[in-house]
């Protein structure tokens, strides 16, 4: 009962977090100035890197190839999206000029707002409640989403009112992001069937079996990225803060 509900999700936040990114890089290119060549170039790259990936992720998640290694031995599979595909992001919104001006154009404030997707993490708890998800995973790591997506979106609103503690609540939401993802992918490798699993035995989790492997990824490489970028933008300018 779970699984169709879980198809269904994931495929919709497959084409909703991948289409506001590509329009933060539109936004960004218009705001930094960028000809209508390079904003089209610099969105088309975008939406091209996350199609080609996603339709990589999703046929080797059905197949298996991307669940915790049965062996120590094993390449851990499972980790090469998650980490490549964050950094793939980071190069191309760090290590390019295009890329440093599209984000040069954006506010703190749009930065941060992306993480609020994080809410949806809390399908986790719904799993755990159908027993489709051992509950030593889906409540640090479904609660810890909610967690870090209220946090985003109170960061963002302190930014909109020119709040002088904005800058205090963004970091505070990206460190509580990132502290969520070092836990939720630790816990999702000891929960799950392979060599590192140490509980949950009576039921292992299914978080890298499709469809739920879209969330360590695909979904959260994105998050990383923009977490860092986000961090980045703050550690650059710790004085202003742009209303939206």
């Amino acid at each position: 009962m779970f699984e169709p509900i879980a198809v269904f999700y994931t495929q919709a936040f497959a084409v909703i977090l991948p289409a506001t990114a590509t329009g933060l890089v539109v936004l960004g290119a218009k705001r930094a100035g960028l000809s209508q060549r390079r904003t089209a170039l610099a969105a088309g790259l975008v939406v091209t890197i996350l199609g080609l990936w996603y339709a990589i992720v999703v046929p080797l998640a059905k197949t298996g190839i991307l669940m915790p290694p049965v062996e120590l031995s094993d390449p851990p599979y499972a980790l090469m999206p998650l980490l490549g595909g964050a950094t793939l992001l980071w190069l191309l919104g760090r290590g390019t000029q295009t890329g440093r001006q599209v984000l040069s154009g954006l506010d703190h404030s749009h930065l941060i707002a992306f993480q609020s997707f994080r809410l949806m993490g809390g399908i986790f708890l719904l799993g755990w409640a159908m027993g489709a998800i051992p509950w030593q995973f889906a409540l640090p790591a479904g609660l810890g989403d909610i967690m870090a997506g209220l946090a985003a979106i109170k960061a963002h609103r302190a930014l909109a009112r020119g709040d002088v503690k904005a800058e205090a609540l963004v970091r505070q939401a990206s460190l509580i992001g990132l502290a969520d993802f070092v836990i939720a992918v630790s816990l999702g490798i000891v929960t799950s069937a392979g060599a590192l699993q140490l509980m949950a035995f009576d039921n292992p989790n299914v978080i890298n079996a499709y469809p739920l492997a879209l969330f360590p990824e695909f979904f959260v490489p994105i998050f990383i990225a923009f977490q860092l970028f986000s961090l980045r933008a703050l550690r650059h300018d710790r004085r202003h803060f742009i209303p939206v």
